[in-house]
């Protein structure tokens, strides 16, 4: 026997060919390499093995269980058990104990850290941030700037209730749209610009500012006071601190007036029970040095 004859034809012309063929270059039919076919029958076959063994075909009536009836959803379940089993007297004596004695007790306040910090990175770091600084339009966490009051019990409270959420006590406040409403004219809106540019200690145009003083008297200080320095009963915002939710520049300030934009923080008691918002509002209230 040649070497041509043991190894296989070397010479395409040896080769058939599928019967194609592009501007002289035809297209061999080689066979699949048999290491190919032995994994591709083999794909096969554990296929054919998971439908059976695994939930994986939708029918009229729900889906095949599959021998081994696993489920995720059990399997979410058992883990929970499995964590409140591990929290033991810990996570009991944080369901029991009030805010402040969870602050006063070392340990207690140790595992509300550890508790809060991954719940966090779980649910708030998202919009928040994974440090809690925030962003335009999403509180700073860590600046001790509230709009709500910044306790302990004034952080669980709006944890638990959410901001212009759909809980019927959620907290809520509306900053009119005094441009898109046509509430006011662009001049004045440009005036009162200004106006709030000079509360927070920034140069401004003072002819401007003197022009908005009254517009600010009549439309402005029923929330933000007469001074500008805001009310955390209400929700509105210290004008004159530097600190701004939406953003510090002229557009960012005139935009907030025009449009009178409000953001959503969702309600958490229905997806949280009470000692994980416990241990949440600890640490939000540690890691800004809350009041």
């Amino acid at each position: 026997m040649s070497e041509r004859d043991s190894k296989g034809p070397t010479d395409p012309k040896d080769v058939g060919t599928t019967g194609h063929e592009w501007d002289g270059i035809r297209e061999l039919d080689n066979p699949l390499p048999r290491w190919w076919l032995y994994v591709f029958y083999a794909c096969i076959v554990f296929a054919i093995g998971y439908w059976i063994a695994m939930p994986s075909w939708p029918t009229p009536f729900g889906y095949t269980k599959g021998l081994l009836h696993k489920s995720d959803r059990a399997d979410v379940v058992a883990d929970l058990a499995e964590l409140h089993k591990i929290r033991g007297t810990e996570g009991l004596l944080l369901k029991s104990a009030s805010l402040q004695q969870i602050e006063a007790d070392p340990k207690l306040q140790a595992y509300a850290l550890a508790v809060g910090q991954s719940v966090f990175g779980d649910n708030c770091a998202t919009c928040h941030g994974s440090g809690g600084i925030g962003g335009k339009g999403y509180a700073n966490l860590r600046d001790d700037v509230w709009l709500w009051g910044g306790t302990l019990e004034d952080i669980q409270h709006t944890i638990q209730v959410g901001i212009r959420s759909d809980n019927p006590l959620a907290r809520s406040s509306i900053m009119p749209s005094f441009g898109k409403d046509q509430i006011l004219p662009a001049a004045q809106i440009d005036d009162l610009t200004e106006y709030v540019v000079a509360l927070s200690g920034r140069k401004a145009d003072q002819a401007a500012v003197q022009r908005a003083a009254p517009i600010f008297q009549a439309n402005c200080i029923v929330c933000h006071g007469p001074a500008g320095m805001g009310d955390q009963i209400k929700g509105a915002p210290n004008l004159t601190d530097k600190e701004w939710l939406y953003g510090p520049n002229r557009e960012d300030i005139r935009g907030q007036i025009w449009n009178g934009r409000g953001g959503v923080m969702p309600t958490w008691e229905k997806r949280l029970d009470p000692e994980t918002i416990k241990a949440l509002a600890v640490y939000v209230h540690a890691n800004a040095a809350g009041k």
